[in-house]
């Protein structure tokens, strides 16, 4: 399964759609356009197992580049669009790039990385900076027919760094050699979701993510039709649904919290009956929000944790879900361990980090010590994350390790006072951090930002204390509230914490941050 085998049988059908314009990319370009990207990395002097980083926004080229990459045995390097120059030249370095492909959009980073990257090629798309090379008028002089030596690679993805600098996840290239040979996320889609050639598929996150790069090309390999969005919208994602009769998904908890708050009005002026499948992962979703969500659209939710190590999966949907709220579900890939500090099991429903036994292996590349702080003796893996398992095999998630608040020698866990302030109607998004206390080691801090940040101010603060209070205990209210007019937060929904979590540990007095 592959574009380029749709691209003999079905050339005509559209591989991707740009939501917002409706460009279309039949299978019979893409293959092309992907051959032509692989025939360049040839010329280029890039062989198998070599390292190229895409810097781009999303963009029907972002889909040859990734395409051209995989059917030329390369690692391929995804680069958040939002980061600085010297972030981007960071894991440029770190991931041992030989190549650079960048966008229009990134033009004013870009040029600040010509001398920092001067080691490797650099290529624009869709404009032209000093120092780099015209990606559309090299590819153009290209062939369109597939290099002599195909060989499958892989994707290599780097962690969010939301609690330090990012680490690559590095796993080895495909022990099939075939560009067309399945993969586990394949069979997963399948089987789990029913995903295939019918399948008309709304992406509405940035692609360098793992969870919309690996599935949406994993709809394209299955046949079906990509519908991306280009920058997410509440309103816009429903329109996309109703537009293209969109039947399939993928979303963060933020995307459904942002189109609850729709009025109405908004909300119901969309037909959104097409839509069968709404997977959603990344993040932990709050029971009310998922409870509104399936309410909304019907028992169509699909939720699922993994992480970009691809360790293991479990997977449940929305009528498992009603009868085991908050559970993010039982493995499907992988065996679920819940361990102790020394790494060994627990019973049912007591606390400990999440393990895997028998998934994906994987390594955090030029991070021996990450690598092995992520094994246990047994040689399972974690990805940090706090939970328990039913006697049923379910899993509830607490938090990550790294986020724990301990103060007095209580743990506190941000993500049970998170899901209880962002169900306020006010409240857009919220953060829960530790902050210094000289008695108690660290207070709770709540950074909150208001649908309307008129709002913020010591009235609010005060109604929103009274609104944990009534359901959460007193250690677990916090004791401090404040105000931001946007939160940290990558489009992916990941939350970076440790930027909001440094602001209070250098400088805890400000009430807006």
């Amino acid at each position: 399964m592959h574009p380029s085998v749709h691209a003999t049988t079905t050339p005509e059908k559209p591989a991707l759609i740009v939501a917002e314009t409706g460009e279309t990319i039949s299978y019979a370009a893409l293959d092309a356009r992907s051959n032509r990207a692989a025939q360049l990395f040839r010329r280029a002097g890039l062989g198998v197992g070599d390292t190229i980083a895409l810097f781009l926004d999303n963009i029907p080229e972002f889909y040859d580049i990734a395409w051209g990459a995989q059917r030329a045995g390369l690692f391929y390097v995804c680069i958040p669009s939002k980061l600085t120059a010297p972030e981007v030249e960071y894991i440029v370095r770190d991931s041992g790039a030989k190549l650079v492909i960048g966008s229009a959009a990134m033009a004013g980073v870009a040029s600040a990385l010509v001398e920092p990257l001067s080691h490797c090629a650099r290529l624009m798309i869709g404009g032209t900076v000093d120092g780099w090379q015209d990606w559309n008028a090299a590819v153009a002089t290209m062939p369109d027919t597939p290099i002599a030596d195909e060989r499958a690679g892989v994707d290599m993805l780097y962690s969010s760094g939301t609690t330090g600098r990012p680490k690559g996840v590095r796993v080895a290239l495909p022990e099939d050699p075939a560009i067309t040979a399945p993969n586990v996320l394949v069979m997963l889609a399948q089987a789990l979701y029913r995903l295939g050639p019918d399948s008309i598929y709304l992406s509405p996150a940035p692609l360098y993510h793992a969870a919309p790069l690996r599935w949406s090309m994993t709809v394209m390999r299955l046949g079906g039709t990509v519908v991306m969005m280009q920058h997410f919208d509440p309103e816009a994602a429903l329109a996309a649904i109703d537009r293209y009769k969109v039947n399939s998904s993928q979303w963060v908890p933020t995307h459904f919290v942002r189109m609850l708050k729709l009025d109405e009005a908004t909300r119901a002026r969309y037909d959104l009956s097409s839509l069968k499948v709404a997977i959603h992962a990344a993040a932990p979703c709050p029971i009310p929000v998922k409870e509104a969500m399936i309410t909304w659209w019907g028992p169509v939710l699909y939720e699922y944790y993994a992480g970009s190590e691809g360790n293991g999966l479990t997977t449940i949907d929305s009528t498992q879900w009603l009868t085991h709220k908050g559970s993010v579900g039982k493995a499907a890939y992988g065996e679920l361990h819940i361990c102790d500090e020394a790494g060994n099991d627990v019973p049912p429903g007591t606390e400990g980090l999440v393990y895997f036994a028998g998934g994906g292996v994987f390594e955090y590349h030029n991070d021996p010590e990450k690598t092995a702080e992520a094994r246990n003796a047994h040689g399972w893996t974690t990805l940090g994350d706090i939970g328990r398992v039913d006697e049923e095999g379910y899993l509830y998630l607490t938090d990550r390790k790294s986020f724990m608040i301990i103060s007095g020698g209580v743990n506190i866990y941000p993500q049970e006072i998170e899901n209880r302030l962002i169900t306020h109607p006010r409240v857009a998004d919220v953060a829960v951090i530790g902050g210094p206390c000289p008695e108690m080691g660290e207070r709770v801090i709540a950074v909150v930002q208001p649908v309307d940040m008129a709002e913020a101010g010591d009235s609010f603060a005060a109604e929103l204390t009274a609104w944990c209070r009534a359901e959460l205990s007193g250690v677990k209210t916090p004791r401090q509230i404040d105000f931001a007019a946007e939160l940290p937060r990558a489009p992916t929904g990941k939350l970076y914490k440790r930027l909001l979590r440094d602001r209070y540990w250098g400088n805890s007095d400000s009430r807006i941050v």
